[in-house]
């Protein structure tokens, strides 16, 4: 079962923990109370490759589409909580995350208390401690370098900066 929720990172002396919420009304969450062991996964940048792209496509064809994508999966035990104090701390946390930056940001003691402790009551917390970190890359390396130019040059045109930055810096000539 998957969920798509966002996490903060607690870098702890014993090991590092990851901490969510989700709605009580989840229906994974009779599994996650069990300890059950969770795959989370991070989802960085990814976009298509088109085979146009590569110089080597007009010498001898030999060329397919892919998908280039950076991931980091997470694992370890689940652990739930129920603790209000807890809950309160996790979603201020989450938010003042979200809203910084922001030129007037909302903060949870924005709403009226009463309010606040009506929705805590419709969530558990959620904390991952990290047993194992997998992170996983494919940024067009297994080309020719003029083949990475040329992905890069492409995924620019197409509206991906970022991925083509992606691609250059982790060139085989960087």
């Amino acid at each position: 079962m998957a969920n798509v929720i966002p996490f903060s990172l607690h870098v702890e002396e014993d090991g590092d923990v990851l901490r969510a919420h989700l709605a009580k009304a989840n229906e994974q969450i009779a599994e996650l109370r069990k300890g059950t062991p969770v795959l989370v996964v991070f989802q960085g940048l990814q976009g298509y490759v088109s085979p146009s792209w590569y110089p080597t496509k007009r010498e001898h064809g030999k060329v397919v589409p892919t998908w280039n994508y950076v991931i980091v999966q997470a694992h370890g035990p689940s652990r739930v909580i129920d603790d209000p104090a807890w809950l309160l701390e996790q979603i201020t946390e989450l938010t003042s995350a979200q809203e910084n930056g922001r030129a007037e940001p909302w903060d949870v003691s924005d709403a009226p208390d009463d309010y606040v402790k009506a929705q805590l009551k419709g969530i558990v917390g959620l904390e991952i401690p990290i047993s194992r970190l997998e992170g996983k890359w494919k940024m067009s390396q297994n080309q020719p370098e003029r083949n990475q130019r040329g992905v890069a040059a492409g995924l620019r045109e197409d509206g991906h900066a970022a991925l083509a930055n992606e691609v250059i810096a982790r060139s085989k000539d960087s």
